[in-house]
């Protein structure tokens, strides 16, 4: 019994864990609608930031954000969603130039968000980790500006993303031609 209630949840993570279909295709369908458009944008004010050797969150252009700060002082900023099931990566632990993922204990580095040591080492972590190809987070470049911390990012990427999806929605409905079936 405790077999088959194990296998489900395995089963389950990787259902809606893993990529869409429609988004894992490289057709013309999926191409971007909006240019790509890098932007520096506020992000967090320096009186804000975490202590040194933790972590916060924000949302900049669109974007879920982790704003870790090192042992030094160092600010970083790194895609707040942890592979392989996207839980917030602002609630790891900073050490070493690394942020932890808080569940599966992935390491990545704050300068380029590879994989850095062993993928997925917690006890779940193990289970789940060898079901996916080991993956890093994406970084982006921070300034300082006055009392302010900006971060550049592409600003089309959210409507990238969504393009496609609200167009099916709504045409599912019968409403993207503003005609229904």
């Amino acid at each position: 019994m405790k077999l088959i209630i194990l296998l489900s949840c395995v089963v389950g993570a990787v259902a809606f864990t893993s990529p869409s279909p429609a988004f894992s295709r490289g057709d013309s369908a999926l191409a971007a609608k909006y240019a790509s458009k890098l932007k520096f944008v506020p992000l967090i004010k320096k009186a804000d930031l975490p202590p040194k050797g933790s972590a916060t969150s924000r949302v900049a252009g669109g974007l879920a954000i982790c704003v870790a700060v090192d042992e030094k002082g160092g600010i970083y900023a790194l895609g707040d969603k942890c592979p392989p099931v996207n839980q917030p990566l602002s609630f790891g632990k900073v050490r070493d130039g690394t942020i932890e993922d808080p569940v599966l204990g992935t390491r990545f580095s704050l300068k380029n968000g590879s994989v850095v040591g062993k993928w997925c080492p917690s006890g779940i972590g193990n289970l789940l980790g060898g079901l996916f190809e080991p993956l890093g987070v994406p970084t982006y470049q921070v300034k300082q500006v006055g009392s302010n911390i900006e971060i550049k990012v592409d600003v089309n990427a959210k409507f990238n993303y969504e393009a496609d999806y609200w167009n099916g929605v709504l045409d599912a409905q019968g409403k993207a031609n503003g005609k229904y079936y």
